[in-house]
């Protein structure tokens, strides 16, 4: 009967630290944004720019340089956009449209990233100071890194492209030249 209590001792002990254990996906999830980071993106939990989502969602965000700000547009999943929406690519709505047209490269090359994204990509934003990727994180790191390379060719073509109107001029090239 002592062994009994000592047992249910132990049990009563041990339960909250198993409570405290992460979980498989919290690890994941984890993983991938200490991968992500190290990587150079920005992960921020913040409410979407989407109706009727009212929870944190995380938002991976590739930074413009300073000096060469981005244009702004929002794209968003169909599923989460109304029918009144200008259609893009199958599949992605413009929210809001950059005030100048992209150049074919970057459209083809954005066309091309939306179609590969998983269905958990709800959103892909631009705004002056960065591109950002909407999305609950279903993937490992391995996977979300086929992504980075087209999100970063993206992110250099879209800088210095202010939809402000104000013309940026690359280093080592002068005006007129």
């Amino acid at each position: 009967m002592t062994w009994l209590f000592i047992l249910f001792a132990l049990l009563l002990v041990v339960s909250p630290v198993m409570w405290l254990k992460p979980s498989p996906r919290q690890r994941r999830i984890s993983a991938l944004r200490n991968a992500a980071l190290k990587t150079g993106l920005l992960i921020k939990l913040e409410k979407p720019p989407l109706h009727g989502i009212q929870t944190a969602m995380p938002a991976y965000r590739w930074r413009y340089p300073q000096e060469r700000p981005g244009p702004d547009f929002v794209l968003v999943r169909d599923d989460h956009a109304s029918a009144a929406l200008k259609p893009f690519v199958h599949g992605w709505r413009w929210r809001r449209e950059p005030l100048r047209p992209l150049p074919e490269a970057l459209e083809t090359r954005l066309e091309g990233l939306l179609e590969r994204l998983p269905q958990d990509a709800l959103v892909v934003e631009s705004h002056r100071h960065a591109l950002a990727l909407w999305w609950w994180e279903s993937q490992d790191f391995p996977r979300f890194s086929t992504y980075l390379e087209d999100f970063q060719a993206l992110r250099d073509g879209l800088a210095g492209r202010p939809d402000d109107g104000a013309v940026t001029v690359p280093f080592g090239r002068q005006r007129g030249s």
